[in-house]
């Protein structure tokens, strides 16, 4: 019998920065979900990528001497490397420059294009450069774009292919009220149902080649190359093998995207609406998390809030950060991130809370021989996963470790004779082990540790699982 598929993408990012821990909460949710259904025994593919093409990078590789291929190949590396930094188990990394995505983009476009739904004109527009999209007057604050506003506007006026996104308004519409769980969290569902019952404008998908020659050239006119969001959506699919490898894409298609609140317009209506024009099936779900702030500001190199991931993992190591992004970061509210906090979150939670309980049941089992009872723990199905709250899934665990702490001070086996002492070990053992199978999705290297330590027969203290921090 074939296993369940399971797709799950992140958005791409903009390889125009370095990477920093508030793009760490993305990937490593996306991560745990990929981690979390293989555990179930589907069968699993989880994309990430690059984004390559556009305005932001063709004038960053510019600004800093260099072809713009080479420097997206710099840049791409970075991020691939992620995948060391923070334990990530992704199948795919995806670069919008690989020749079988600019193929899979031009195709699209051209499917597009068959149904009517992509045309020339002449246009002038108010455009964000740091969100490569338009604006227009409604969405602006005091004359700025809300998530760029240290960025001054600039006006485009040409002529440029169009999309007709004014066309999918009913269509959307429709498609939201039969699929009432297609966004998660309700609140950003409703948000952008209501920006499509205002009315869609139709929105440029090319540039002129002569001002901006960084994009997928347009089919058959060479005068043109793709407005880069019109690329990088396609690499949901193009990451499938679409069009090419139509058995993949049909067996894992449609799949769950992950993405920022700053994402919502292009995951959720823009992309929706360019799958509809192209004939094919919509996402199956789209999860919207909040952002990371630090010490209360955005993240900013020049504010000096964008601290990088081996900042923290190179001192603490990778499962600190990956515990601190997903259980004390809220899925879908923007929340803070200071030094202190961290600091106080490792030595609470990690360090006198799960390190503490396992070295304390490792050293009383150096006491008796503790046999493996042949009973493995299965993983569960996690209801909280189910639902994107990875903070309350992990607050469970906790309490299974402040469950196994309260028996052992019951219990205070230190006083208790070999037979009794072992027989209560088996129970906390067998709770430890419960304790490991829940953290493989969102602590896998300390989950195997104790998996592997806790093995019997004989159970051994080792070096703690995370040394306490002054």
């Amino acid at each position: 019998m074939n296993a369940k598929k399971y797709y799950i993408t992140t958005t791409i990012p903009y390889v125009n920065a370095e990477p920093h821990v508030g793009f760490a909460l993305e990937i490593v949710q996306a991560d745990v979900l990929a981690r979390y259904h293989r555990l179930l025994g589907e069968d699993v593919f989880h994309n990430f990528g690059a984004d390559e093409h556009g305005l932001k990078i063709y004038r960053k590789a510019l600004e800093l001497g260099k072809d713009p291929q080479k420097y997206c190949d710099e840049y791409a590396a970075k991020f691939d490397a992620l995948k060391q930094t923070l334990n990530l188990a992704y199948d795919n990394f995806i670069r919008t420059t690989d020749l079988k995505h600019i193929a899979a983009a031009q195709e699209f476009w051209r499917r597009c294009l068959a149904n009517g739904d992509i045309y020339k004109k002449n246009y002038k527009i108010k455009y964000c450069v740091g969100c490569e999209l338009e604006k227009t007057d409604s969405e602006l604050k005091d004359g700025k774009c809300e998530f760029h506003p240290n960025l001054d506007l600039e006006v485009y006026e040409e002529e440029n292919y169009f999309f007709r996104f004014s066309k999918y308004q009913k269509p959307l519409l429709e498609f939201y009220e039969k699929n009432p769980d297609f966004v998660v969290p309700e609140g950003k569902y409703n948000e952008i149902k209501e920006f499509v019952k205002r009315g869609l404008e139709d929105f440029s998908v090319s540039r002129l080649k002569k001002k901006m020659p960084w994009g997928v050239d347009i089919p058959d006119d060479p005068e043109q190359v793709m407005y880069v969001w019109f690329d990088a959506l396609v690499n949901y699919i193009s990451a499938l093998g679409w069009p090419e490898n139509e058995k993949k894409f049909k067996e894992f298609w449609p799949g769950i995207q992950t993405a920022g609140k700053d994402n919502l317009r292009q995951q959720t209506a823009i992309w929706q609406a360019m799958l509809l024009s192209a004939g094919l099936p919509n996402t199956k779900q789209v999860f919207i998390h909040g952002f990371i702030t630090v010490n209360g500001q955005k993240i900013s190199k020049s504010a000096g809030t964008a601290i990088a991931p081996n900042e923290i993992t190179d001192k603490y190591g990778t499962d600190a950060l990956r515990y601190y992004v997903l259980a004390k970061i809220h899925p879908w509210e923007d929340s803070d991130f200071t030094w202190k906090k961290f600091n106080e979150t490792y030595n609470a939670d990690l360090a006198n809370g799960l390190g503490n309980l396992v070295a304390r049941v490792a050293k009383l089992c150096e006491r008796a021989k503790i046999q493996d009872s042949g009973f493995k723990i299965q993983f569960q199905e996690n209801r909280f996963l189910n639902g994107f709250r990875f903070d309350e899934a992990l607050k469970e665990i906790w309490e299974w470790i402040s469950e196994v702490d309260q028996v052992i001070e019951k219990d205070k086996p230190w006083t208790l004779k070999e037979v009794e002492l072992e027989s209560a070990l088996k129970i906390y053992v067998e709770k430890i082990r419960k304790i490991a199978t829940g953290l493989r999705p969102f602590l896998p290297e300390t989950a195997e540790k104790i998996l592997k330590q806790f093995a019997g027969p004989k159970i051994k203290s080792e070096a703690p699982l995370f040394p306490r921090i002054k």
